[in-house]
């Protein structure tokens, strides 16, 4: 019988996961592994004002042709002090041999959402991701649908946008962030 923490990745003894080679699905998207780090600006109709935020987006793999997927924000204040966290959203995104990419993302909120898109590029990257369905627990706030996209530029900064259609709204403008790789 063969050993499983042989063949297979294991935490360290400081919890640390020994990663295998990605994936070759994983191509087009293979610049964004790691974390990012950033702020960004968010508004919406059905907010009282706009606001300024910190976020944190983490994108790792296990050696198959997923992407795991986590993002934390926190809400700031003028002088970006941080008040208290807000988003925060896990999942995965599946790579299929054409660029494409199907997506699984849960809110503690109560929203899961599938959204589809396409990744292009290596060296510099482009995600683009609509929502394909939403799904909501009874008390989650009303969410049709999402647009995010993902751009990696020449400097090495990670650009996010997202678009939200939700509590009768039609899709629009929410958010948008400048990240940098923390490692």
């Amino acid at each position: 019988m063969s050993d499983p923490a042989a063949e297979y990745p294991y935490p360290d003894a400081h919890g640390a996961e020994e990663s295998p080679a990605p994936h070759a699905l994983l191509a087009p998207v293979i610049a964004l592994l790691g974390t990012w780090h950033g702020r960004g600006r968010g508004e919406y109709p059905t907010l009282a004002e706009d606001f300024s935020y910190a976020q944190e987006v983490t994108f790792r793999h296990d050696g198959r042709p997923f992407l795991h997927y986590e993002a934390r924000a926190w809400l700031l204040d003028a002088e970006g002090v941080p008040l208290r966290p807000s988003a925060r959203e896990s999942g995965w995104w599946r790579l299929q041999p054409d660029g494409r990419v199907e997506a699984l993302i849960t809110q503690p909120t109560g929203i899961a959402e599938i959204a589809v898109g396409h990744a292009t590029g290596t060296a510099g990257c482009t995600v683009d991701l609509a929502t394909h369905e939403v799904a909501l627990t009874p008390t989650a706030k009303k969410v049709e649908g999402t647009r995010r996209r993902y751009g990696l530029t020449d400097d090495g900064t990670l650009t996010f946008v997202h678009d939200l259609a939700a509590l009768g709204e039609p899709l629009q403008h929410h958010l948008s962030a400048e990240l940098r790789r923390r490692n």
